[in-house]
């Protein structure tokens, strides 16, 4: 019989996320005007968070439509700078 040593995993830590915060998340769309391209974000973890026309524009996208889920950037302050849909870089 062989016996060989194997390492033991480490178990990952995730740092604890306050409630509302916005790095890292995906959230759904709550409320979007066409006109101003401003809305609000429904995060996953219930807080509603208003997004600015400037993080649409950083999303490279034309509409958003309600129910839609992005995923969230946030700046230094903690509020939304961009979003970008899942999955599309």
């Amino acid at each position: 019989m062989i016996s060989a040593s194997l390492p033991v995993a480490t178990p990952v830590r995730y740092p604890l996320r306050r409630r509302g915060s916005v790095q890292g998340m995906q959230a759904t769309i709550a409320t979007f005007d066409p006109d101003t391209h401003t809305g609000t974000l429904l995060l996953d973890d219930g807080t509603e968070l208003p997004f600015p026309a400037s993080a649409f524009a950083r999303s490279g996208l034309r509409l958003l439509r309600l129910g839609q889920r992005v995923t969230v950037e946030a700046d230094a302050a903690g509020s939304v700078a961009g979003m970008w849909l899942p999955g599309i870089d």
